[in-house]
């Protein structure tokens, strides 16, 4: 790509992970600019990229036809010059390469923005871990992040066709997105009352009981805090063990969620625990965003015209460095007010457009 002005992005700033790479290609292709980053995920204990970021780099790259360099694992620099953002129907496997239930959520939140805004609509299916540690599960994107940018304008659904668990993945999901002229701005600075918690006790290849006192105990919890929650128990097919717990809080003006995985030396008790200890810290600070919801909405909040403003229970890292790596693409106005890790409000004005202005 010499000869070509490119717009450098330190893969290490902030935060300093595989969220810095998915943003920074969301970008280049919503705005037709060529991005070169640098020292990806430099101080993680395995630098570079990983299986899953090597999807979403391929990925991004067959949707957008682009020039493509350092697509290679553990590449610590990758070139990425889009030249249009193409609609369709599409696969894409986290364990292509190598064995890897890597995060089909982390593939999907980079690819769903790249989407909307495509020539046509398109059909995704991609497959590896649909509920794995330290990514948004298919229940949290279907669920809360679909439902929220729905208000904004964006009509995507999408389906699980089998579920997939660390380490041996195997789960597939299926997203079909319909292109959108612009995204419009979103306000939700009061979630209004609680309406009431639903939620998923899932096992695979467990005992039902593990599902059962999951959701046992949850219902208990919440139930001393004043709150009825309605949690369905199943059994799930799957390629390796699993368990999952997930709980969807409806107010008034927003939706959250809140799950936690089962794992080795982890009992359904604290399984349970985890994913209430969310929910009731969330509750406490009457904000109306979680704090992963906060951390995705920013990108669709920073391309869409008008004001984008809510509370949120946790100013993340996560937060703080994609808006930085989106200033570097657009020039947006944003005001965070509140101390990191603390509850805060987000204001963003966004630039407009989509299709239209590239």
């Amino acid at each position: 790509m010499t000869g070509v002005e490119e717009t450098l992005i330190d893969g290490s700033y902030g935060e300093g992970g595989g969220q810095i790479l998915r943003t920074a290609l969301t970008l280049s292709s919503l705005t037709s600019r060529p991005v070169r980053i640098e020292k990806i995920r430099a101080g993680r204990k395995n630098p570079g990229l990983q299986q899953q970021h090597l999807t979403c780099l391929r990925a991004a790259g067959q949707l957008t036809e682009a020039n493509v360099e350092g697509d290679q694992f553990s590449s610590q620099s990758v070139g990425f010059a889009p030249k249009g953002i193409r609609g369709g129907e599409f696969q894409f496997d986290v364990s292509e390469d190598r064995g890897s239930a890597g995060s089909v959520g982390l593939v999907l939140q980079a690819l769903l923005p790249i989407l909307a805004f495509a020539d046509s609509e398109s059909d995704v299916r991609v497959r590896g871990g649909t509920h794995v540690s330290w990514s948004p599960p298919y229940h949290y994107v279907d669920r809360v992040l679909l439902k929220t940018l729905s208000a904004m304008g964006l009509e995507a659904e999408c389906d699980l066709v089998s579920w997939g668990f660390y380490p041996l993945g195997g789960g597939e999901v299926r997203l079909r997105v319909k292109p959108v002229g612009r995204l419009i701005g979103l306000k939700i600075s009061e979630r209004g009352n609680l309406k009431g918690v639903k939620g998923v006790s899932a096992v695979a290849n467990l005992p039902p009981s593990v599902a059962q006192r999951q959701k046992l105990r949850a219902v208990r919890r919440l139930s001393a805090e004043g709150i009825e929650a309605e949690i369905e128990e199943t059994e799930v097919k799957a390629k390796g063990k699993g368990s999952f717990l997930f709980l969807l809080a409806e107010y008034e003006n927003c939706v959250c969620g809140f799950s936690s995985l089962g794992a080795k030396g982890r009992t359904s008790e604290q399984v349970a625990d985890q994913t209430v200890d969310q929910i009731m810290k969330h509750q406490k600070t009457h904000s109306a965003l979680d704090p992963n919801l906060a951390d995705q909405l920013i990108i669709y909040a920073s391309i869409a015209e008008g004001e984008t403003s809510f509370t949120t229970s946790r100013i993340t890292k996560h937060l703080t460095t994609n808006l930085w790596v989106i200033s570097q693409f657009l020039p947006i106005n944003y005001r965070v007010e509140g101390e990191a890790s603390g509850p805060g409000t987000i204001e963003i004005r966004g630039v407009g457009g989509g299709r239209d202005r590239r």
